[in-house]
């Protein structure tokens, strides 16, 4: 009896834990300028028991207390909380399920990158700041047709990012972070927070990106080798960048 109470509050403290985590990314986000009004959100999942907290819908993220979180499983089924949770939790679940590696999720409408969205528009990769986080383009996505809209909108949103991976052969670990067309950015990594870095970064690349544009219309992508340099002395098992290795991201 006495091990299964121990069970129980050891449960209740890892949810506990998970929710503040993911309050944390949803306050960090605003503060980086990614965040306008209510748009966007972050989600921390416990792979051991299937379940992710995520931000509430609508709710102002200057209101947002840490026992807001909402928990979902993979099943899509609300485990705790009051409030109703995201409109793009779906979204999120779907990404969730696809991508085995990745322990967060953050998406955003920051204004440069969604730019890229709206437009339908890879963001291309002219130098070593983006070669720093992404193995090449940041994708975008497809349209979505109508069906698709008319439907179970936000879980096909995941559909048509997880179509993108699948179709080019995407590793989600190298390229943490999807365009959703005519919408806006979708990141992830190994933790949350690792997504809302990686959510600031594609902020910053998009508006380089642009500026580039605007310096030189007809701008060459970066040399391979130079890419090549770049992102694997941060990725994968010949990275020497930075301290321990357990610092290193591989997702």
């Amino acid at each position: 009896m006495l091990r299964g109470a121990a069970l129980f509050v050891s449960l209740g403290h890892m949810l506990e834990e998970l929710k503040r985590e993911a309050y944390e990314a949803n306050v960090a986000l605003p503060r980086h300028g990614l965040i306008n009004l209510t748009f966007g959100n972050a989600s921390a999942i416990d792979r051991a028991h299937g379940i992710f907290a995520i931000k509430p819908s609508g709710v102002d993220y200057a209101a947002l207390k840490p026992e807001d979180m909402v928990l979902v499983d993979l099943a899509g089924k609300k485990v705790e909380g009051r409030l109703n949770p995201s409109s793009d939790t779906p979204t999120h679940r779907r990404l969730f399920i696809a991508f085995a590696t990745v322990g967060g999720i953050v998406h955003t409408h920051s204004s440069h990158a969604t730019a890229f969205a709206q437009a339908g528009r890879a963001i291309p990769i002219f130098g070593t700041t983006h070669a720093d986080y992404f193995n090449g383009d940041i994708p975008v996505t497809r349209r979505m047709t109508a069906r698709e809209i008319a439907g179970a909108y936000e879980w096909e949103t995941g559909n048509v990012i997880i179509e993108k991976f699948t179709g080019d052969k995407l590793d989600p670990r190298d390229f943490p972070a999807v365009l959703v067309n005519r919408h806006a950015p979708f990141t992830w990594g190994l933790t949350v927070a690792k997504a809302v870095e990686v959510a600031v970064a594609v902020e910053c690349i998009a508006h380089m990106a642009l500026m580039s544009l605007q310096l030189a219309p007809e701008l060459p992508r970066i040399e391979p080798e130079l890419l090549a340099k770049h992102f694997k002395r941060k990725h994968g098992p010949g990275a020497y960048y930075g301290q321990a290795r357990e610092g290193r991201d591989e997702g």
